[in-house]
């Protein structure tokens, strides 16, 4: 399954992204979490891959799980922080033998604890990941965009220059990093087409889960929560578990609205291996003939 070919042939394009369970625990609920999602019939699911290639065998039986013995069109990620040639090599041979033909690229970050040490040839950027696969082998590739700049970026007008460097690479379709006010969204997708990005851009939504977590993913991937978002958060109990997801599944709809409204390509949904509200989500969209 090639996303291209989905982006180029139907609108929207839905799409839901998983991590490889990480114990025993996880396994049991993470089949039962996809068949319960792909009752909704997603276009495509994608497995996201564990910093430095700490999670690769993980990675790599999830995707096999979803793709082969569940038959959904799937997406493999390949985090290449601190990996050498030969190891991506040997990553991508799994991958296409198993019969994968996409592969979401990203730099990814580094592992937590002192002992990781990156191989000497690895690649610094995503973009250097990108051409040396592009170079070797006939995946279609995917790359992240972030509407509100990479945390690490000096600032956003960079962060699309570096964008446009991973397109000229061989990346044929950008999924953006999450975000809360669509307005980010919008004027990134002009600012990407000024430069010349011209690829498909599809908004990333990842609902409210739990204020906790949402707090903590604001940090790390440094996306705001604007003072709209953060009145009900504070107007809610962040103990009560109902109503924060009751009020992530409401925003998020909102969101996704405003977005379809304005012809988007896709919706890609950060499910955190949960399927609630992402089946929430989409039932009302569908209901109100949105998709």
């Amino acid at each position: 399954m090639r996303v291209t070919n989905l982006y180029e042939n139907k609108k929207p394009v839905i799409s839901m992204e998983f991590f490889p369970p990480r114990n025993e625990a996880a396994e049991k609920t993470f089949g039962a979490t996809i068949d319960n999602l792909s009752t909704l019939q997603p276009d495509y699911m994608s497995i996201t891959f564990g910093a430095g290639g700490s999670d690769r065998d993980g990675s790599y039986q999830a995707v096999n799980q979803v793709m082969v013995e569940k038959k959904h069109p799937t997406v493999a990620y390949l985090a290449g922080y601190g990996l050498g040639p030969d190891e991506i090599t040997e990553i991508l041979d799994r991958y296409k033998a198993l019969g994968v033909e996409t592969i979401f690229v990203i730099r990814g970050d580094k592992p937590r604890g002192d002992d990781f040490s990156p191989h000497p040839d690895s690649f610094p950027y995503a973009s250097d990941i990108i051409a040396f696969i592009k170079d070797r082998y006939d995946f279609t590739l995917g790359c992240a965009g972030y509407p509100e700049g990479h945390i690490d970026a000096e600032s956003l007008e960079k962060d699309i220059e570096y964008l446009k460097l991973k397109v000229d690479n061989g990346a044929e379709y950008v999924v953006a990093q999450y975000f809360y006010d669509n307005a980010f969204f919008f004027e990134y997708v002009r600012k990407c087409r000024a430069m010349g990005i011209n690829v498909p851009i599809i908004p990333g939504i990842m609902p409210v889960y739990t204020v906790k977590m949402t707090q903590m993913l604001s940090k790390v991937c440094g996306s705001s929560i604007p003072a709209d978002l953060q009145g009900r958060l504070d107007a809610v109990d962040a103990e009560d578990k109902e109503a924060v997801l009751n009020l992530g599944i409401d925003f998020a709809a909102e969101q996704c609205r405003g977005l379809l409204k304005e012809g988007v390509d896709g919706l890609h949904f950060y499910t955190m291996d949960r399927s609630r509200s992402t089946t929430d989500i989409l039932s009302r969209l569908k209901d109100e003939n949105l998709l």
